[in-house]
């Protein structure tokens, strides 16, 4: 991996200009530059074409968050990385998703999707590359879904878009599947959306950080590590599913943490199935807990 920490090695980084007549110097602020330009500056990139091509295969990061767009605005002293390897997904999203898909039999191939709370696209890219044939990418901000899944014609990106406001008109009808990885809001809350989005699996990452009480969040720090609420996450999101007509048929800890560190899980339903799809599901979270506590001693 080559990395730069900061620019501050070019003169027209930053100056302290001359004061006009006495007095304490004036500070002029480093000027920012584009991403690309930055790039070549601090030699991480040998033309703007290169660092483009760089951005575009999302092998560049900013203060340590993917970079989706060469025209991004950086200031001298950023921290840039650049990985010597493109990543296999968009983000690290995709093999999230990855393992939800293997752990639960599900084939991607052939099947139109939605992915809702989109982001930079991991989860879009693992599904064009399980060889999904159509993905509508929605996400309730903007200009987050990286430039090439955005160019790719096999991807509807719906930008500034709640899900609960989404009609099956509006994208041409449900999606064979649906997969959701949300935040600052619970599951619990759009679960009725993601099913009637869906003709068959839904796939959920479910943060506990997300699911707590704010108090409770708040008291943890933003990282939950009591394994009682998460498997108290785990049993009231699948309660809003199957209040919502679906099955769960699987629940399984997520290979790979959030960002902060906090544990994360995947939960497969089926929306084709009855209620009572996965027998003792009780049991099953208890595994997938007791799978977590392990994967945090390893």
């Amino acid at each position: 991996m080559r990395w730069s920490t900061s620019g501050t090695h070019s003169p027209s980084a930053g100056s302290t200009a001359r004061p006009a007549s006495g007095g304490e110097p004036a500070v002029v602020t480093p000027r920012r530059r584009r991403l690309d330009i930055e790039l070549v500056r601090r030699e991480l990139a040998g033309s703007r074409t290169g660092a483009r091509r760089l951005i575009e295969d999302g092998r560049v990061t900013v203060g340590g968050a993917p970079a989706a767009k060469a025209s991004r605005l950086v200031d001298p002293g950023e921290p840039i990385m650049v990985e010597a390897d493109p990543p296999r997904y968009r983000s690290r999203g995709g093999h999230k998703l990855e393992a939800a898909l293997a752990g639960f039999d599900i084939t991607a191939a052939g099947c139109r999707a939605i992915d809702v709370g989109a982001s930079t696209g991991g989860f879009t890219d693992c599904l064009l590359q399980r060889g999904a044939t159509a993905v509508v990418s929605i996400d309730v901000g903007r200009n987050q879904l990286h430039e090439r899944l955005r160019a790719d014609p096999r991807v509807v990106s719906l930008e500034r878009t709640d899900v609960r406001s989404v009609t099956t008109g509006a994208i041409g009808g449900p999606a064979d599947i649906v997969v959701a990885d949300v935040s600052f809001i619970s599951l619990r809350l759009v679960a009725a959306d993601l099913c009637r989005l869906a003709t068959a699996d839904i796939v959920m990452l479910v943060k506990p950080q997300f699911e707590a009480g704010r108090a409770e969040a708040d008291r943890a720090r933003g990282v939950i590590r009591d394994p009682e609420v998460w498997r108290r996450a785990l049993h009231e999101v699948s309660r809003a599913v199957v209040g919502a007509g679906a099955a769960i048929m699987g629940v399984m800890v997520s290979p790979l943490t959030g960002a902060e560190g906090n544990v994360e899980f995947l939960l497969h339903a089926d929306v084709r199935r009855d209620a009572d799809g996965l027998a003792e599901l009780g049991h099953a979270i208890d595994r997938a807990v007791a799978d977590a506590i392990r994967l945090g001693e390893v």
